[in-house]
């Protein structure tokens, strides 16, 4: 139960990689607009966090099921851990770099990056099928 649960959540979170993927290469001002979001308000802040955690134990729970299950475990842990260390960066500093991002990642960069998300969406969905 808990694999097919596991599973369903990499493969929503692999969907929606390939959706930001979309929006980056088709409406790259919104992507970035959404970036310069990042860590603006309290709520925002420890809502992305939080919901980052739920693919990151997901992608844990299914590597055994999964294609590369070092690379899921590997990949897994660094998210949730990183999540959890972004829980003590305050939120002006996290929200400051997002701005900074942001002017740095111009729309055609975005466009340009936008591919490796489709891409990575789609071998998250194929390593759990």
């Amino acid at each position: 139960m808990t694999d097919t649960i596991a599973k369903w959540a990499v493969i929503f979170f692999g969907v929606f990689f390939i959706f930001v993927g979309f929006l980056m290469l088709f409406n790259p001002e919104k992507a970035r607009a959404t970036l310069r979001k990042a860590g603006s308000t309290n709520f925002i802040n420890y809502a992305e966090i939080t919901i980052r955690m739920i693919p990151a134990v997901a992608i844990i729970l299914a590597a055994d099921i999964s294609k590369y299950p070092d690379i899921f475990k590997v990949f897994g842990w660094f998210m949730l851990l990183t999540s959890f260390v972004l829980y003590f960066v305050p939120r002006k500093l996290h929200h400051k770099f997002s701005m900074k991002a942001a002017d740095i990642l111009k729309p055609l960069y975005f466009q340009l990056i936008s591919p490796f998300a489709i891409i990575i969406g789609c071998l998250t969905i194929y390593c759990v099928i």
